[in-house]
């Protein structure tokens, strides 16, 4: 039984918090890799739900090969997205908050493959002519590649309810910010 079955036999379809990894996946003249979704038909990146015992970098790598055949090389992070406006209520009724951590990848390995269970299509795109029918939240993660905002992105839902993007802070290894220093980052717009 995976882990997304194993907690709905418990709770039902009430609420819970799911982790989500994903990659923007580059080929070497920079287009970038989209999946067409069989559950919509839509446009996305590669991607799916972590499972217990994987790293999320494990679980963008199997969620992407699953779906493109893609083996997956060097990740970088390119981004963390949580709050409210990331919560879902599915088709059957399951109820999700999600946690969506994306990846960069410009190295990888093994033959696209064109659809499967879970594709439709899979193809590379130019950045200057992607499909118009793209996953909405999907749209906002390709728009946060477009900027030049610094990366990692940790996008967040702010206390009145706008989207913003919080600044990246470097720390030393094993460093962690002050309660005081985490309240005023978190307050910057």
């Amino acid at each position: 039984m995976d882990y997304i079955t194993h907690i709905r036999s418990m709770v039902g379809k009430e609420k819970v918090i799911m982790v989500v990894a994903g990659a923007f996946v580059f080929d070497k003249d920079e287009k970038l890799l989209l999946q067409q979704r069989t559950d919509n038909a839509q446009w996305g990146l590669p991607g799916g739900f972590m499972e217990l015992g994987e790293n999320l970098s494990d679980a963008a790598r199997r969620e992407v090969q699953e779906e493109t055949g893609l083996h997956l090389e060097q990740l970088e992070l390119f981004g963390i997205y949580s709050g409210p406006q990331y919560d879902k209520t599915f088709q059957n009724g399951d109820q999700v908050a999600l946690v969506q951590v994306l990846f960069t990848c410009k190295q990888y390995s093994g033959e696209l493959v064109t659809s499967n269970d879970e594709s439709l299509k899979n193809e590379f795109f130019h950045l200057h002519s992607l499909p118009e029918d793209i996953f909405t939240d999907h749209r906002l993660f390709i728009e946060d590649l477009l900027t030049t905002q610094s990366r990692p992105i940790k996008g967040e839902v702010g206390t009145n309810g706008y989207f913003r993007l919080l600044p990246h802070v470097t720390r030393k290894s094993g460093d962690r910010p002050s309660a005081a220093a985490e309240c005023s980052s978190s307050h910057q717009k």
